[in-house]
């Protein structure tokens, strides 16, 4: 009889890890993404915009960096990846930091820099001063990087962050959005998995990336 029930208990989650992957694979509206009820405008290209709604300070958005950079690669030529800093009004300087560096050019080559001195160093970013300490070990011209950072072009990109935030409906981070209108992070991604590690929901999210790209190439071939 014990071992009927080992049989019996294998057999179970066997079928409810099947499903699981199956729901990765084949994710559903409602579950695995969302679509906004409001969609946004992309680049009228061949690309498929890809965008990730993210914080330096974010220990979830520096867990699923290092996956997100490969599954990036990957595609090649096929997306138009781009990074948008949460407007968080705890946390405006590191937005400011992101913002500056975008405007010079210097965004992507800082990324993991700057996740590795916020999440394993332990540099607090959450003043002007520490955001320009933290700059002038980086190389970058201190004077033309503050010269940017208290710019009017800064305060206006501030502004156009926090509306940003209002038109994908972000009250979370990471999220990801495709196409300009589906919606998914590596929580929903998980859903269907139950209880599981972040590392677990953030590889849960490459499929669905991939699922989510395919089905917005295909429909603009149609």
């Amino acid at each position: 009889m014990f071992f009927i029930r080992k049989i019996v208990a294998l057999v179970g989650m066997m079928l409810v890890s099947f499903v699981a992957n199956a729901a990765i694979n084949a994710p559903e509206n409602g579950k695995e993404f969302t679509v906004l009820a409001n969609v946004q405008a992309t680049p009228a290209d061949k690309k498929i915009e890809v965008i990730e709604f993210f914080a330096y300070t974010c220990p979830h958005c520096y867990a699923l960096d290092p996956l997100l950079e490969n599954w990036i690669k990957k595609q090649g030529s096929a997306i138009n990846f781009k990074r948008v800093h949460v407007s968080d009004q705890r946390a405006i300087p590191p937005l400011k930091l992101f913002l500056t560096l975008e405007t010079m050019g210097k965004a992507d080559e800082l990324q993991s820099k700057i996740f590795n001195a916020v999440h394993v160093e332990r540099v607090r970013l959450f003043s002007d001063a520490a955001v320009l300490e933290f700059i002038a070990r980086t190389g970058i011209d201190k004077q033309k990087f503050s010269d940017i950072y208290n710019s009017f072009t800064i305060q206006t990109k501030l502004n156009r962050a926090a509306q940003q935030m209002e038109a994908y409906k972000i009250n979370s981070w990471p999220t990801l959005i495709i196409d300009g209108r589906f919606v998914t992070s590596p929580s929903m991604a998980a859903v269907s998995l139950g209880r599981t590690t972040e590392e677990g929901q953030n590889q849960a999210l490459l499929p669905v990336l991939d699922w989510l790209v395919a089905r917005a190439q295909k429909e603009k071939k149609n």
